[in-house]
């Protein structure tokens, strides 16, 4: 679907938009649909006419009659086959649709928000949910269908016989007032059951991203017990949400049976009166199962609308932007970025939310309501500044504010109050395209993408020359690793570069920082994890870098930092110093005592 008008909010977001590029599609849908209920009512009244024929001795009108209905059938199937061809061809077209734009409101929102929701949570809104809602559409319209031709049959049962007829509308209405009921409490229970699938989604993926560390740890029986948890959880709301369906479901059709054994007495009663023959008899008994079937219909039905609305629901929930918080833009551009930085008088907080369904408010059950349940004041004023194109860094203690400061600086958290500046201008007035031309960031675990060497570099900058490409290789000292490659750039480096050592992966997210050619670039604990030789490395790819580009840098490793122009020494959200190495060294006994230990 090319959806030229851009998607903003719930409001705009609808079903009903990504139906209408499909009209003739599934107006054809309709249509087949219509004539293969039709197929279906003219078959079950000439198979009844023959029957009535054939207890007459009328076999001839019989046989035609037989006939008719076998080339019925024969048409009926050929448009089931273009009604199953239609749905595998369109439906997968709308879910991919809705899943797109699913996929481009999760780029919008801020880190916060991923980091307050697990992964099943996304993954279920973004593929599952779009996927449900075809589904069930599809369903949706072949149950109605089902349900003119069941209702059909039924009056055409009254018009033999007014008394069976009669019998049939209470028995519907009997097991229409259990039916509902099912529907009521399914609807509380699949919630349960989804919010419980999703959380074992997130742990799942969790558990195969870090299959090595488990392993290397020996966390096998420690997540093996709380996947258990997690799985008891669910089997104990599945089983519970199975077993009353089950329960309701039972005495549904204990009603349709029991008036249904009634029905065929009251046939035989007739029989015996004169009043119907055995014909019709027999057509009553063979088609008596719609009785069932219309009841049962009717809940799936209602099923149907019920997972259409929950999923509705959870995807509508992205544009929700008090539980998914999108990240804001202002609408100033700058042209050419210098690369200076300033913080002044910063205040964050960090704040931990609970999400749970509003229960009292029987308008709005369904909404989520935001609790706050922790809190942590990270940084009150601070403030500090940073030249163009000169390296500085961050250290401290874990805890004291380092990663929250890059986080604020490239606007992934957002300050309380006070400015984060870049160029003299405020980051909330920078459009969004200035803002992530300006920063590059490298994270402590960068991911890499399923993809080859060359593609993941081109995914920083598309249209990059090859000469850009093998400049950035060697400036990020990457060169003779993948000169020793049987098909060098062009190998695939698996899912998050598992094919990749901690080292080799650092030094192909720098190369992609490198393509951007930022004014800023940001290392965040880039060496912690790698071995001195890897570290080296890195290091060699980050000084030559200096002079070019401003560069921040958080370490733990205080030996990585030496050379920079300038280190600001942070604790408990405070800049207790700042100055070179050497001079932070010889004044300061907290950073000394911090560099001794590292070194013992």
């Amino acid at each position: 679907m090319e959806n030229k008008e851009k998607i903003t909010n719930q409001k705009e977001f609808k079903i009903g938009n990504y139906l209408k590029n499909y009209k003739t599609p599934i107006f054809f849908y309709f249509l087949f649909s219509l004539i293969t209920c039709g197929c279906s009512v003219f078959t079950t009244i000439l198979m009844a006419q023959a029957i009535e024929n054939i207890t007459l001795s009328s076999y001839q009108i019989a046989t035609y009659l037989l006939l008719i209905t076998l080339g019925i059938t024969l048409l009926r199937r050929f448009l089931n086959y273009l009604l199953n061809y239609i749905y595998l061809k369109y439906s997968t077209m709308i879910m991919s649709d809705l899943s797109k734009d699913l996929a481009k409101q999760a780029f919008k929102l801020n880190s916060k928000t991923y980091s307050d929701h697990g992964t099943g949570s996304f993954v279920q809104r973004i593929v599952s949910d779009p996927s449900s809602i075809t589904n069930q559409l599809t369903s949706i319209v072949d149950i109605i269908f089902q349900l003119v031709y069941s209702f059909i049959i039924i009056v055409y049962i009254s018009f033999l016989n007014f008394y069976i007829g009669l019998s049939i509308v209470l028995v519907i209405i009997l097991s229409m007032i259990v039916e509902m009921k099912r529907i009521k409490v399914r609807r509380t229970n699949y919630r349960k059951v989804r919010n419980s699938y999703d959380k074992i989604n997130s742990l799942t993926t969790e558990i195969v991203r870090s299959e090595k560390d488990i392993k290397s740890l020996g966390l096998e029986n420690s997540l093996a017990d709380e996947s258990s948890k997690y799985y008891d959880e669910y089997k104990n709301i599945f089983f519970k949400s199975g077993l009353t369906n089950q329960s309701l479901s039972t005495i549904r059709n204990l009603i349709i049976e029991i008036f249904g054994v009634g029905i065929l007495i009251l046939g035989i009663y007739l029989i015996n009166l004169g009043f119907i023959t055995l014909a019709t008899f027999i057509i009553i008994n063979s088609y008596k199962g719609n009785i069932s079937y219309f009841s049962q219909a009717v809940g799936q039905l209602l099923d149907c609308f019920t997972y259409i609305k929950i999923s509705k629901e959870r995807m509508y929930a992205l544009f929700d932007n008090e539980e998914f918080v999108c990240e804001k833009f202002g609408n100033k551009s700058l042209k050419k970025i210098k690369g200076k930085i300033e913080f002044k008088n910063v205040c964050y907080t960090f704040y931990e939310y609970e999400y749970s369904q509003n229960t009292k408010d029987k308008k709005k059950t369904d909404t989520p309501k935001k609790k706050i349940v922790s809190s942590n004041q990270i940084f009150k004023n601070l403030s500090f500044s940073i030249e163009p194109n000169t390296t500085v860094a961050f250290v401290g203690k874990s805890g004291s504010g380092k990663s929250t400061i890059l986080n604020l600086m490239s606007k992934m958290y957002e300050a309380d109050s006070g400015e984060v500046l870049i160029d003299n201008v405020n980051i909330n007035d920078l459009d969004k395209t200035s803002l992530r031309k300006a920063i590059s960031l490298v994270n402590q675990f960068p991911y890499i993408f399923d993809m080859t060497i060359k593609e993941n570099l081109l995914l920083a900058k598309e249209n990059a020359s090859d000469k850009q490409i093998m400049n950035a290789i060697k400036k990020s000292s990457l060169k003779e690793f993948i000169d020793t490659l049987p098909k060098g750039i062009d190998t695939k480096v698996g899912e998050s570069g598992i094919k990749l050592s901690g080292g080799q992966k650092q030094r192909l997210a720098i190369a992609r920082a490198l393509l951007r050619n930022s004014p800023i670039i940001i290392f965040d604990e880039s060496t912690s994890s790698l071995d001195n030789f890897a570290q080296e490395e890195v290091k060699k790819s980050i000084d030559a870098l200096k002079g070019h580009s401003t560069i921040v840098i958080v370490a733990h490793r205080l030996s990585t930092i030496k050379n920079v122009d300038k280190i600001f020494f942070l604790d408990n959200g405070v800049i207790q110093d700042s100055g070179t190495f050497e001079e932070l060294f010889k004044r300061n006994k907290n950073f000394k005592a911090m560099f001794l230990v590292e070194n013992i």
